[in-house]
């Protein structure tokens, strides 16, 4: 299935109800499916918990110290690098399993129902970060992060579908062609 399409890749894997109970291959890709639709509803769980609620918790009050700390914010802001590399690796394992299983459930009788549970879900994880995280320009990144699966999803269709593209012709068009509304005159000799 490598360098295939991502719509090949849905089809492949894509419910379908009118499957008998004997075609096996319908049947292991059914199972293939299941399986890969728990996974990325165990990660984005998970995902979603550890955002909501950051290693080591948020600060309960504020601080009078030289210290800067806002009562809500995660504790672990301290440490800006190692709560940056968590931020970011944790958002990218969360929109990465999101769209998985929005791909998964395209055909899925209560499809509608999922990609709005996703969807609320998504705008409930990005509020929980922006609470918590003390400056705007560290939850844009975020945003950016959480755009990246998609959009390298984009790009590698776009460069399946310009690689398996058939080439054109080369153009054959004569300068001395006259234009098609012009009527042949006989030829003399």
């Amino acid at each position: 299935m490598v360098g295939t399409s991502f719509k090949d890749w849905c089809r492949y894997f894509q419910y379908n109800k009118d499957a008998k109970a004997e075609d096996t291959d319908l049947k292991n890709r059914a199972d293939v499916r299941n399986a890969l639709l728990v996974v990325a509803t165990l990660i984005a769980a998970v995902t979603f918990q550890a955002g909501v609620n950051p290693p080591g918790g948020v600060w309960q009050a504020d601080s009078n110290s030289e210290e800067k700390r806002e009562a809500g914010t995660a504790v672990v802001t301290s440490e800006s690098v190692a709560y940056y590399v968590f931020l970011s690796s944790n958002t990218l394992a969360f929109s990465a399993a999101t769209l998985v299983i929005m791909s998964l459930t395209h055909k899925f009788p209560f499809k509608f129902e999922v990609r709005v549970a996703a969807v609320s879900m998504i705008i409930t994880y990005g509020s929980a970060i922006f609470a918590i995280t003390p400056d705007a320009t560290t939850f844009r990144f975020v945003l950016i992060i959480a755009a990246a699966p998609l959009l390298m999803r984009c790009l590698i269709q776009l460069f399946v579908e310009l690689k398996n593209r058939k080439p054109e012709p080369p153009c054959l068009i004569q300068p001395c062609v006259k234009p098609r509304n012009e009527k042949e005159e006989p030829l003399r000799i």
